[in-house]
């Protein structure tokens, strides 16, 4: 086996399949995108010989440790070949990228069965907590960043996904987190990943695209919905040019209408009661009567009183300067992005 820092790790893990060899819960709180879980230990395994560590000292919890882990050698090989049989993208079968916690014991072990089994490992130095600070490093690095402006109801979503077609680099934000970044905007998605994890997708995205080029981002505030884009990259998007793609308010209600009439009114209600004091006590209850009578149009057209004036709230802490507002008389997502690039 080879001992690899996490920069080398991450480049090979493009051509070969990642396994992460810690507890359940410790994968599940966050983990390397990408990567396959194969715990040598249980949560409550690894929790006892925790506790036989402190008490024994680490004599006492090895053998506990080894005595846990023999009769599970042959289904560690067999899930491993599992990982190898679902995973089309890599380019080698015979070669694991391994790792745990502090790049310690666990990975070591793991990897020597791999070995023994006649599997090429390289292992992570320093184990996950190596690629924590990787990914946590990556956002301050300096970006050459465009972000893609514009009201509730233009569409951003779909023209920054219409640019990435023309070959500009993006980072959709609201994809990574399973948010669309509204009231509304757990609407149809997943549940959200943990802010662990929402950093990782984050950073790993970001080590795919090359710093030397021009990243388009989704203007956003800094949560989304309860992920938090982290403080140093959302400095660099608030100093960055806005792109501001200007649709009028009536194009912007056909699209929202058409958006959200698919969802039910009772999944609606309960979005606008998120945002009842903001949208103040009248507008709110006047929203959920069109509602209640099928009419999604007026509720649309309510809800953009509130979300029109905080975007306009958000984009007037900007500098002028660095605003280029271009307008377009129809939510045109494909024109709108040729247009702006």
């Amino acid at each position: 086996m080879k001992s690899i820092e996490a920069k080398d790790f991450f480049e090979l893990s493009a051509q070969y399949p990642i396994i992460d060899v810690r507890t359940p819960a410790e994968f599940e709180h966050g983990h390397i995108p990408g990567a396959a879980n194969i715990p040598l230990f249980s949560n409550e395994e690894r929790a006892e010989i925790g506790i036989l560590y402190k008490q024994q000292g680490r004599e006492p919890a090895m053998l506990r440790g080894m005595e846990i882990v023999k009769p599970k050698f042959t289904e560690f090989v067999k899930a491993a070949e599992t990982v190898i049989a679902r995973n089309e993208a890599i380019s080698s079968k015979d070669t694991f990228l391994v790792h745990c916690w502090r790049g310690g014991m666990r990975s070591t072990g793991m990897a020597w069965l791999f070995e023994w089994n006649g599997w090429k490992v390289y292992t992570l130095k320093g184990g996950y907590k190596s690629f924590r600070k990787m990914a946590l490093d990556t956002f301050a690095m300096p970006r050459n960043i465009n972000i893609l402006g514009g009201r509730t109801g233009s569409g951003k979503t779909l023209i920054l996904n219409e640019l990435g077609k023309l070959g500009q680099p993006i980072l959709d934000l609201e994809t990574i987190a399973c948010h669309k970044g509204s009231a509304f905007g757990a609407l149809g998605e997943k549940p959200q990943p943990t802010q662990e994890m929402f950093e990782n997708e984050l950073a790993t995205a970001l080590l795919k695209i090359p710093r030397s080029e021009t990243l388009w981002v989704e203007d956003e505030s800094q949560n989304v919905g309860k992920r938090i884009i982290p403080n140093a990259f959302f400095e660099q998007m608030r100093s960055a040019k806005v792109y501001y793609a200007d649709i009028p308010l009536e194009k912007r209600i056909e699209y929202l209408t058409e958006e959200y009439g698919k969802y039910t009114k009772e999944e609606l209600i309960a979005s606008i009661e998120k945002i009842w004091k903001r949208l103040g006590p009248q507008h709110a209850k006047a929203a959920i009567e069109a509602l209640k009578g099928g009419d999604i149009k007026k509720c649309c057209e309510l809800c953009l009183v509130y979300y029109d004036k905080s975007y306009a709230h958000g984009i007037a802490k900007r500098q002028a300067s660095t605003i280029i507002k271009k307008s377009f008389a129809e939510l045109k997502p494909e024109e709108i992005a040729r247009g702006i690039v």
